[in-house]
């Protein structure tokens, strides 16, 4: 495993993005909008891993209701597997809890799924693997 990225939740990309940038450096690789999950986000690559800048798409999506009731910042932390389903059978094996039954397609062709926060000192963590196998 590796961390894959640090998701992090904003209310503007437009506003968010600049600081990322100019004051730290860093390159933004993509933008993409992730519609099932209700999500714009902007991709800049840091070292071997980068961060994920996640604008809500309405009120109603998860990282809206994250903002509310948190405020911006820090949303989650991803790491990369070589094989999701694996991982998640031997977790569960080990009584660890997730947000959803199976892995879903997330951005950049991700393979993912989120680990409850109780089960992981109240930090959301996601797994990722690449559905193209080529990208690891």
């Amino acid at each position: 495993m590796k961390i894959d990225h640090v998701g992090i939740a904003v209310e503007s990309l437009k506003e968010a993005v600049p600081f990322y940038e100019k004051k730290l450096g860093l390159k933004k690789t993509a933008v993409e909008t992730v519609a099932d999950q209700g999500v714009k986000i902007a991709f800049l690559k840091i070292g071997e891993s980068k961060f994920e800048l996640l604008e809500p798409l309405s009120k109603e999506s998860p990282i809206a209701r994250h903002i509310q009731k948190r405020g911006e910042g820090i949303q989650h932390i991803a790491l990369r597997v070589d094989n999701i389903e694996k991982k998640i059978a031997q977790m569960k094996e080990e009584g660890v809890t997730f947000l959803a039954d199976s892995p879903s397609r997330g951005a950049e062709g991700m393979k993912i799924i989120f680990i409850h926060p109780k089960a992981s000192s109240g930090v959301l963590m996601e797994l990722c693997e690449p559905l193209d196998k080529e990208d690891n």
